[in-house]
């Protein structure tokens, strides 16, 4: 039985004394690393737009490789660096000279609900799936789309969201997995519906099929007008 190489099992083909390089190397390029981003910008996590993960995600390409192959000299990813900070610094500094090389890079946002119904015209510019939406929006107490007067998709991907005050909730889009599952193109009763594609509000009479005067579609949920809990 052919015995375990644990030396070679561990540290491969090189020897122990490369373990040392790694660690210069790495302790060295975390320092780059470091600069690189503060030479970016103060900017937290959730506030980074694509093209400044973009940005991020090309020096921590650039600083790997260089930790932990030897035949790549550490002067490369220096360069590389030095060129990735330069061409951000030249594209903010026409992104901040023209709004519309800004609207290019970074996008725009997005109003996705505007006095409690959806912007369909916000919804198709974007991929965001419906169930999504109404994930973030439970996340944040909401129950219907009347209790939120705006709803704005920002270009770093946060959703801001501001609501009605409780005197002025209206009848909306019930959110709520069970209340939602229960959609039909029948309507049993006189009351207000909301139609489940574009949360329009209709006071519809008692019907086999209604089609939606705003979107077409076929499909209502009786309306709520409850206030948040919070």
């Amino acid at each position: 039985m052919t015995s375990i190489n644990w030396t070679s099992f561990f540290i491969g083909e090189e020897d122990w004394i490369f373990l040392l390089e790694i660690s210069l190397r790495t302790i060295i390029m975390y320092f780059i690393i470091l600069i690189g981003l503060r030479l970016l910008g103060k900017r937290g996590v959730r506030q980074l737009s694509v093209f400044e993960l973009v940005v991020i995600i090309s020096l921590g390409s650039a600083a790997g490789d260089p930790m932990f192959y030897k035949e790549i000299g550490l002067l490369f990813p220096v360069v590389i660096f030095g060129i990735i900070v330069g061409a951000y610094r030249l594209t903010t500094y026409f992104m901040a000279k023209s709004k519309k090389f800004d609207d290019l890079v970074e996008g725009k946002c997005v109003y996705l609900i505007v006095e409690g119904e959806f912007s369909i015209d916000g919804f198709n510019k974007e991929s965001l799936a419906q169930d999504e939406f109404f994930s973030e929006l439970r996340q944040q107490s909401v129950s219907h789309l009347g209790q939120v007067e705006t709803a704005i998709l920002e270009t770093s991907g946060n959703l801001s969201i501001f609501f009605y005050p409780d005197e002025k909730v209206k009848y909306g889009l019930p959110i709520m997995p069970a209340l939602f599952e229960k959609a039909n193109e029948r309507v049993f009763e006189l009351g207000k519906y909301a139609c489940t594609h574009c949360g329009n509000i209709l006071h519809l009479q008692p019907s086999i099929e209604h089609n939606c005067d705003k979107c077409g579609h076929k499909k209502w949920i009786k309306a709520l007008k409850t206030c948040r809990v919070r």
